[in-house]
């Protein structure tokens, strides 16, 4: 066959998968938007939910949703920068560097469930802290991490040597280059791995069914780190799999239809960071 037309042919294919995948993601989308928006009404995004009669709303499942992500990104997040700058910037090229990064990607090939049980045996059971936002959200940690590690490391590997060479010249200390060059000019990167973190925790509902539990306090925007913190997504597999709320149907699709809006202003956010942040 004429290499002209095998390269236009195989440039076809790539093009119709991609479309095939765009047509696909904006079908999914919409249909969930269709079903779901009708149902986000001020009264159900902000009401309390109800175990039995029909018309409750998720206001505190909302507000443990972006709670517990909140407290989850702000603890993996310290860890994951520091450890990406040690293995960057200061770790030798030696075995035991060698085995914390095989031990960060050996991290993220654990099923979240088993992450789940190790953090009802540890956070639960072992300290103290009982089904609540606390233990969900250090638990929650533990999936970030990975992520996080290896996209900042990365990021921070991806800076010319020359910045940090021309900021040392100037006589700056190393850390004084790794805080003002290197991390602003890798920051970027850094919160693509942030948004891929975030929308993947805001979905999770295996890791906090068994740390967070499957129940929400009654007083709406309680910020008691020991309460119980059923998110968004708990509820949604708590009302189809043992619910008995007439209308849960309509909740499970409100339900989809704001988790899906949410991750995609908080993809919008970190867009917009990347744009401010970018190094001209």
């Amino acid at each position: 066959m004429n290499p002209k037309t095998v390269d236009k042919l195989a440039k076809g294919i790539l093009w119709a998968t991609g479309y095939l995948l765009i047509a696909i993601l904006v079908v999914f989308i919409g249909y969930m938007l269709y079903k779901g928006l009708p149902v986000l009404t001020p009264h159900f995004l902000f009401s309390a939910s109800s175990d039995m009669e029909a018309g409750g709303g998720i206001g505190g499942q909302l507000f443990n949703t972006f709670y517990i992500l909140f407290l989850s990104m702000v603890v993996s997040g310290i860890i994951a920068v520091g450890a990406a700058i040690y293995l960057a910037e200061y770790a030798p090229n030696n075995m035991v560097t060698k085995f914390i990064r095989l031990s960060t990607e050996s991290l993220a090939t654990i099923p979240s469930i088993v992450l789940g049980l190790f953090g009802m045996i540890i956070f639960v059971d072992f300290l103290g802290m009982g089904f609540s936002i606390l233990g969900g959200s250090l638990a929650l940690s533990l999936l970030n991490l990975p992520l996080l590690v290896r996209v900042t490391e990365d990021a921070l590997r991806q800076v010319p040597d020359t910045y940090r060479e021309a900021s040392l010249a100037l006589g700056a200390t190393k850390w004084q280059t790794i805080y003002k060059v290197v991390l602003p000019a890798a920051f970027g990167s850094i919160a693509t791995g942030f948004m891929l973190a975030a929308g993947r925790a805001i979905g999770e509902s295996a890791i906090l069914i068994f740390t967070a539990g499957t129940t929400v306090a009654r007083k709406l925007g309680d910020f008691d780190l020991f309460a119980a913190g059923e998110t968004l997504a708990v509820h949604l597999w708590y009302i189809m799999g043992i619910g008995l709320v007439p209308d849960r149907i309509e909740i499970a699709n409100g339900i989809g239809a704001l988790l899906i809006i949410i991750v995609l202003f908080l993809n919008l956010f970190f867009i917009v960071l990347q744009r401010h942040f970018a190094v001209k």
